[in-house]
Formats: C-alpha cells, structure tokens, sequence
C-alpha cells in the first residue's frame, strides 16, 4: 500500500506549519513521507486511524462503496489539505490518489500528545475537525436539497476558490469524480457543464475539458441557490 519516498526521523513541531499548525515548543516528531500511484488507496474504510495526512502533492478522494455498488465521493483532498483526522479509532472513507500523489504523515497519538501538552495545537485539531464537520453538512444539503445545475455550480466555485492560478481552473478529477461527488450521472455533469459552457459563464482551455476558465462568476453564483 506504501511507497516510501523519503523518512524524515527527527521532525519539530516547529515545523509542523507543513501540517497547518504552528507552536513555541519544539518536541521531537517523527513525520514520513510516502508516494501513491494514481487509483492506489492510501487507506481503507474501517481501517484503523492511526495517522494524519497532509497531500504535499497531487490529489486524493475519500469516498464509500453503497450496497448497490455505488461510489459516494465524500471529499477532495487537494495540495496543503489535511486528511484523516478522525473522531473515532477507525476511518470513515476509503482514500485513493486522483493521480500521482505525494502525502506526509504523522502518527495520530504524537498529535495526540502534543495536543494534550500545546493549547495551540490543540486548537488547530479543533479547528481542523470543526472544518470537516461544516464540509459535511454542506455536502449533505448539496446532495439533499440542490438542483443538478445547482450542485455543479456549487462544486466549481468551490474548486475556484481553492485550485485557481492565472484564472484557470485546473481540475485533477475526472467526471465521473465530479458525479460520484456530486450524486450525479455522468451524463448529467456533462450536459450541464456544456450549458454553463453556452451561457459564457465558463471556458474550456484544452482538449481534456479539465482546464477551466470561469468567465462569469457572479452569474455562476446566482446559480447556487
């Protein structure tokens, strides 16, 4: 399941900023950095949470398997976010690299540790989880109570706040990623996107279709109810 890139054996919490968390103290960490191939699962659903992970390259999903055979992206992963962050011992999603995907982490009990010795550490694990807790919400109403134009609306904006550099939109995810996400059929992603596409509100810049432009935003906004 791990391909090791690089072991860092003595890390400090100073340096935890790589980890979205700052602190005074400099206790001793250890933090490893593993490469996953694209489509190699990083962890399993009900597997135990023993580690913390930051996506220091690449992308990830986090999705389950429905009894019907279904797949439910339950959330993107992408470059900085950190994942794995659970309230119990087990995880919740499988995770799977989007593509070639570079990830560090750390033992959930060090930070654990630290959390119980730092109030600012301890503060970020609560933000962090506090942050995953409205992602949840948000996609629950999504899912529940959204038009499909709505949720794709709603998922490129959502993209544009956090892929966007020199005004495109570059997407790791394919499609059928989007619909998985989005409770959506391929063919109903497609066919909105090509509306938005007729309307000028987005661009598509190569031939992929996963770079994006959006040309007008405030009218994409509109759109998300």
């Amino acid at each position: 399941m791990f391909v090791r890139a690089s072991t860092d054996p003595v890390f400090r919490l100073s340096s935890l900023g790589v980890l979205g968390m700052e602190s005074d103290s400099n206790p001793v960490v250890s933090l490893n950095e593993f490469t996953y191939r694209k489509g190699m699962e990083i962890y399993g659903e009900k597997e135990p949470a023993d580690y913390v992970y930051r996506v220091k390259s690449g992308a990830v999903r986090s999705y389950k398997l429905l009894s019907d055979g279904r797949r439910q992206i339950g959330a993107f992963h992408l470059l900085g976010d950190i994942f794995g962050l659970e309230s119990g011992g087990e995880h919740q999603f499988t995770t799977e690299a989007i593509v070639d995907t570079t990830v560090r982490l750390i033992k959930r009990h060090s930070l654990d540790s630290l959390a119980a010795n730092d109030a600012l550490v301890a503060r970020n694990l609560l933000s962090m989880t506090m942050d995953n807790l409205r992602h949840a919400e948000n996609h629950m109403l999504l899912l529940g109570r959204k038009t499909s134009q709505e949720r794709v609306a709603a998922f490129l904006l959502e993209m544009d706040k956090r892929l966007t550099a020199a005004g495109v939109m570059v997407l790791p995810m394919s499609r059928r990623d989007i619909a998985d996400y989005l409770g959506l059929t391929l063919e109903t992603v497609s066919r909105v996107l090509s509306r938005l596409h007729e309307l000028g509100i987005l661009g598509f810049v190569g031939h992929n279709q996963r770079q994006i432009a959006l040309l007008d935003r405030r009218q994409l906004a509109g759109l998300d109810r």
